[in-house]
This record gives structure tokens, sequence and C-alpha cells, in this order.
């Protein structure tokens, strides 16, 4: 018996052991999030985005894909655990949706707090307290000083129009992992609009989901290249169009699966 509760709290302290030392790892970001009239942004999401990965959120210019999503509580309150490392934070609560990860719309409440930059320490915690001024987001426009795009369509294999696409911009052509900017939903035309960060080169993937790892079946994906990614190169300021993405229709995967697509990433 004596034997068996020493075990038992043995196996306990290990188990708290690893408790902390998974914390030690981590740090934390907290903080109640407002609108610049006091309202909650309960219900939206915070971004964070590592300084190491690309360059401060700028959604009247680009959407950077966030490398954490926290959600907000009803009283606008959030805490974030997150591994080490130097971030921007950013958040929003949609117009008429709730759960959505995406791109801010327009009237939609976002925070996006003038680059500032939080470095995240092991085991500590930064504490914001309250901070009120988000306001509703105005969509760019094609006059908006700086803005770099991509346009095109997207296709199927018949080489009609995809409503709904989701065209995102990596920087390996493996595209592979988290892309690093995502364009608006593509119209019923198929025409996408890309905003990207200034100059660069770029690999495209368009999918129906604002989400990674395989597709579901039924669901669609292609890149621009098809077969052999081929890279969009950039100029700050500019335009680049004249962009086709074919996307195939996945069916599954392993043996037996009649998969018309490539295999997925």
């Amino acid at each position: 018996m004596v034997r068996r509760s020493v075990l038992l709290l043995a196996a306990f302290l290990l188990c708290m052991a690893a408790t902390v030392w998974a914390a030690a790892r981590t740090g934390f970001i907290t903080g109640t999030l407002l609108a610049k009239d006091g309202a909650s942004l309960g219900g939206g999401k915070v971004f964070l985005f590592n300084a190491a990965s690309g360059p401060p959120p700028s959604p009247e210019k680009y959407w950077r894909v966030p490398d954490e999503v926290i959600p907000i509580e009803a009283n606008g309150g959030f805490t974030a655990e997150i591994p080490p490392g130097t971030y921007y934070l950013g958040a929003i609560k949609p117009l008429n949706e709730k759960g959505q990860i995406r791109p801010p719309h327009e009237g939609d409440l976002v925070y996006f707090g003038s680059h500032r930059r939080y470095v995240v320490k092991s085991g500590q915690t930064i504490k914001l307290g309250t901070v009120r001024g988000a306001v509703p987001f105005v969509p760019p426009s094609g006059t908006v000083a700086g803005l770099t795009t991509i346009t095109g369509v997207v296709v199927d294999e018949a080489g009609k129009p995809v409503n709904g696409a989701l065209v995102f911009a990596y920087l390996s052509p493996n595209m592979v992992g988290k892309p690093l900017f995502v364009s608006e939903k593509a119209g019923a035309d198929g025409r996408f609009v890309l905003r990207v960060d200034g100059s660069g080169s770029y690999f495209l993937k368009a999918r129906d989901i604002y989400a990674g790892g395989a597709p579901n079946v039924g669901s669609f994906i292609g890149t621009y290249g098809e077969k052999t990614p081929v890279a969009v190169v950039t100029r700050a300021g500019s335009s680049t169009g004249g962009i086709t993405i074919k996307v195939v229709e996945f069916a599954g995967r392993g043996p037996g699966a009649n998969r018309s697509g490539p295999p997925p990433r």
C-alpha cells in the first residue's frame, strides 16, 4: 500500500513538473479590447503576427495571415499563451458574422495597434490592461498609396470561373505551412485581388476555404503553374495582372481513391 502511494505521488509530481516546464516555454499576453466608443469586441478574434515571419499587419494595404488566433470573451477580455518571440497585435470583430477567421470586411471593428511590437518571454505575462481604439474598417481602394496587388482569375478544369476562391501567397515554391498573405474571396466571375507587401516573389495557391492542411473531399485546390509552381514577381506600388489559376476537385487520396487533383500540402 505504501509502495503504491509512493508511485502515485511520484506520478503526480512528474505531471506537475511537465506542466510547469510546458508553461515555462510559453509566455502570455492578456488584456481587454474595446472599440473607440467603449463597445466590447466580444465574439471577435485577436490576431498575433510574429515579427520574424513577415511585415507588420497593415489591413489598409494587405492582409497578412496571422500566426496565432485567440478568441475574445464577451467583455472584450482575452488571454494569449504563445511561444516566446516578438509579435504585432491586431483584432477584428465581424459586423455580421461570428467565429470567422478572415480578412476584415467593411464595417467590421478593427484594431491594429500602430505596429507596436510586444516582446513575449518564457514564463512572463504582458498585461495590456484596457485598450480602447477599435474603429469600423474602411476597405482599401486602388488609389491607396503604396498598394501592391496581384490580380487574375481562378477557373476550374473546364475553364469556368470559380466563385468564392481564396488565393494565398507563399514565399517558397513547396507552399507548405502557413502562407504570408491571402486575398478576399473571388467574385462570381472568378476574379481575385491579392494585396501583398511591396516588391517580392510569391507562389500562389487557390482554395475554397481559409484553412491549412489536407483539403476535404469535394473541395478544390490548385496552384499557379499547376504541376510546376511559377513565381509571381511584384513591384512595390504596382499591379501585376493576367494570372490564371486552375483548380481541381479533390476526391480523396490513397488506394482506390479517384483523385483528380494534386495531393494536399
